[in-house]
């Protein structure tokens, strides 16, 4: 029985050593050299932390990522990404909750890093390398854990202005990846090009799958993300088979138009979350990758990556939005309704609730959030069992397929209506001359505006969202942006967007 993510890579290690398992643009480890070199890494940090307890990670996204992470498995502890791009003010946030007294760093950036993170002690990956590994401490180590014990803390914004930590145990990871590469194929000979920051549960699903069977992960460099033209020569170069993105990137590519310069063939498989799917990009990759398989993936960071997926069918019209599917298996995706009675009817929205395996273990030291979003099973009233409520709305459709039907937190009351912003986005950007679009409410003055990337004159399109929408549900300002500004986890910023007109967004 596999209890720990070790398992996948020294399974790996052993079948094909001398593979490339992680390569980025100045270095590769092969699965042995990774296997050694965590455990290198996991030796020394076996000296320093106890079984159980946090790692904080502060280096550039590379390659020499992987280690310590495996490392800091070995040594009994889970890992928690830094990532050096936020504010020093955002990272002593996530410090405050996590409390770490280790945190890994690079020599190039120990003196930021200590600038940042007082009181901790700094360790660099070229110290940690220099030790030797002592397998039987490991191994000593590794026969007290359990498959429960967590593997990583990823946060996420938190609705109090403290950020949340998500507690993910090696079983979710488990149970998800062995369930996610099978039903997609995921092999030996894929590459998967890994384009999502490491502290971002999409590259959970890159990293993880990787290991489970053998595939090649290549980081694609931050800085390609705004040179789509060199992204693709990168793509192609390396002869990526599999993106796992978020749909922001894959917007990047299509808005600038990078297909029509050069088009990445060996791409087999193209998985999306994050955002509704512009059906304008879907179909451009569509247009010049018509062999790929396209899935929609959905699903929170606290039930472990994706909980839903829909396979798109080339023959189907999605213009009335690409359903979220179905459940992974081993996992109850249902719906409740304001009573907390469970929904089966179709076309009846309800709150998105998940049980299973892959929910993460809670929010790390926040037992008021933990008593709001992991419950009690109000279906099951025969023995405990915990539900994750998402906060998410979602309808079946008449093939009884899940529908995304927005946030909670994004349906709003405008002139006595009830209304969906995504449901604007979706007729905003179907209108020629609209490459991407976000709508936010403006509570203080309760006003909706509208922002779009694209050709179209604002009255123009204002015209067509007329002719389109009820006037209750036309955004009173529309503006034209360059792009749209993102979180670090690569959604639209709605907040950023309500700073540029004034106001607050919902």
């Amino acid at each position: 029985m596999i209890c720990n993510v070790l398992d996948y890579l020294e399974r790996s290690a052993a079948r094909q050593p001398e593979k490339d398992a992680v390569v980025d643009e100045n270095k590769r480890y092969t699965y042995e050299q990774l296997r050694l070199c965590s455990a290198r890494i996991g030796t020394a940090l076996s000296g320093i932390i106890a079984p159980g307890e946090p790692v904080g990670v502060y280096m550039e996204k590379c390659a020499d990522v992987l280690p310590v992470f495996f490392g800091t498995v070995y040594a009994g502890g889970f890992y928690s990404v830094f990532n050096n791009e936020l504010p020093a003010s955002r990272l002593t946030q996530i410090a405050s909750v996590l409390a770490p007294r280790v945190m890994v760093t690079t020599g190039a950036l120990k003196q930021e890093a200590a600038g940042i993170f007082s009181g901790m002690e700094l360790l660099t990956f070229e110290e940690l390398m220099q030790t030797e590994p002592d397998f039987d401490r490991l191994a000593q180590i590794r026969r007290g854990r359990i498959d429960t014990d967590p593997l990583y803390v990823n946060f996420t914004s938190g609705s109090t202005g403290t950020p949340k930590g998500i507690v993910v145990g090696h079983r979710s990871v488990l149970d998800f990846i062995d369930c996610f590469t099978e039903t997609f194929g995921i092999t030996e000979s894929d590459v998967i090009a890994n384009q999502a920051p490491f502290d971002f549960d999409v590259s959970v699903k890159d990293i993880y799958s990787a290991m489970c069977t053998g595939a090649t992960l290549v980081v694609v460099p931050r800085r390609l993300f705004s040179a789509p033209v060199e992204l693709i020569d990168f793509l192609c170069a390396h002869r990526i088979t599999t993106m796992i993105w978020a749909v922001s990137a894959l917007c990047l590519i299509t808005t600038f138009h990078a297909l029509d310069y050069k088009t990445p063939d060996t791409i087999r498989k193209i998985l999306f979350s994050g955002e509704v799917m512009p059906l304008k990009a879907l179909k451009n990759f569509q247009s010049h990758l018509p062999e790929v398989t396209y899935v929609n993936l959905y699903g929170p960071t606290e039930i472990t990556c994706n909980c839903t997926y829909h396979i798109l069918d080339k023959e189907r019209d999605y213009s009335a939005g690409i359903p979220i599917g179905k459940a992974f298996p081993n996992e109850d995706v249902f719906l409740l309704d304001g009573e907390d009675r469970r929904i089966t009817a179709p076309e009846t929205v309800g709150e998105l609730c998940v049980r299973g395996t892959a929910l993460a273990l809670g929010y790390y030291g926040a037992p008021e959030q933990n008593a709001v979003h992991f419950v009690p099973n109000p279906l099951n009233p025969h023995y405990p069992e915990t539900i994750y409520r998402t906060g998410d709305l979602a309808r079946y459709d008449a093939n009884g397929e899940l529908v995304f039907s927005g946030r909670k937190d994004f349906q709003i009351k405008y002139m006595g209506h009830r209304i969906e912003l995504e449901e604007i986005e979706r007729e905003m950007a179907a209108i020629d001359g609209v490459e991407r679009c976000c709508c936010i409410f403006d509570e203080k003055k309760s006003r909706l505006k509208g922002f779009y990337i694209g050709s179209v004159e604002k009255d123009a399109l204002h015209a067509e969202m007329k002719e389109k929408l009820p006037a209750f549900m036309v955004p009173g300002i529309l503006r034209r942006v360059e792009d749209m500004p993102l979180t670090k986890n690569g959604k639209i910023d709605r907040k950023k967007l309500a700073e540029l007109v004034g106001g607050k967004t919902n």
